[in-house]
Order: C-alpha cells, then sequence, then structure tokens
C-alpha cells in the first residue's frame, strides 16, 4: 500500500490563515520498492503510476480548494469594509443635503433652499429610476439554453423511441 506524506513540516501549517494546512502529496520513493524494483510486473508498475496520479489529483484539487478559500476569506474581509464605508456615506447624505440647502438659503429664503435640494434629489432618483428600468426591459429569456435545454429533450425522446422501437 502506497503512503501518503505531508507536503509541509510538521506544525509549519495552521488553519487559521497564517498559513496553508498540509496537503497530501506523492512520497518520491517507497521502501518497498527500494531493493526490487526490477522485480516488479507491469501491472504492478501500472498499478502504482495510477495510484500515484490519483493521489496527485487529489492534492492538486485540495491545493485549489486551500488557496481559493484563502483568497475568499481575504476577499470578504475586505468587502467588510467596504459596506461599512458604505453605510457611512450613507449617514453622511442627510447631513450633505441639509448643508447643501442652508448654503443655498443664505441668498434665497429657507423654504427656497429646502425645496431646490427636494427637487434635485427627486429628479436625481427619477433619472435612476428610468436608468434601472430601462436595463430591467432589456432582460430576456436565456434562449440559447432554452433551445439546448429542448435539443436534448428531443434528442432523448428520439433515442428512447428507437430503443423501445429496436425491442418490441
Amino acid at each position: 500500500m502506497m503512503s501518503v506524506t505531508s507536503s509541509q513540516p510538521p506544525g509549519s501549517g495552521s488553519h487559521n490563515g497564517g498559513g496553508l494546512p498540509p496537503v497530501a502529496s506523492i512520497p518520491l520513493t517507497e521502501d518497498r520498492l527500494a531493493g526490487n524494483v526490477g522485480e516488479q510486473s507491469i501491472g504492478s508498475l501500472v498499478k502504482d503510476a495510477t495510484a500515484h496520479l490519483s493521489t496527485l489529483l487529489r492534492a492538486e484539487i485540495e491545493l485549489a480548494k486551500l488557496e481559493i478559500t484563502g483568497e475568499v476569506k481575504k476577499g470578504l474581509k475586505g468587502s467588510v469594509f467596504f459596506l461599512v464605508a458604505l453605510t457611512l456615506l450613507l449617514l453622511l447624505l442627510p447631513f450633505l443635503l441639509v448643508t447643501i440647502a442652508l448654503v443655498i438659503a443664505i441668498w434665497l429664503p429657507q423654504w427656497a433652499g429646502f425645496g431646490i435640494v427636494t427637487f434635485a434629489m427627486l429628479l436625481g432618483a427619477a433619472l435612476l429610476a428610468l436608468l434601472g428600468w430601462r436595463k430591467v426591459r432589456k432582460i430576456r429569456a436565456p434562449q440559447q439554453t432554452i433551445d439546448t435545454m429542448r435539443g436534448t429533450a428531443q434528442a432523448l425522446r428520439h433515442r428512447g423511441g428507437r430503443a423501445s422501437e429496436i425491442s418490441g
């Protein structure tokens, strides 16, 4: 039986993001093969090569999972900062709008300053709603997928009919 070893020294990997945990790897030589390499049959060599290839593929997949998981965690942590910044900007918006209205009120009556700001906000909301509606209106059904699924279903029905004709 082939033994699977760790590709990292003991204690070098951790699960807290400081380093990657150990990943299975293929040993370069096995003790049982050291003395009788010439005595092995081709079937045994093919079996060992297949086992090594299988272990290699599993190790590569595991490494990819670990790396992707680590990168996704970094991305999530970074996105939390963006969400907090966006929240602060949203909380800042009323203060900004009141400030703009009060600055306008220096030259015009206070009600006019707040009216202008309110009208500008309504105009901006209407413009963004129009842009959103135009984008949503362009959404179409996934026609290529529907066509492919219909073709597959038709091919399976045709094949199923042919199988019943052969057996009947």
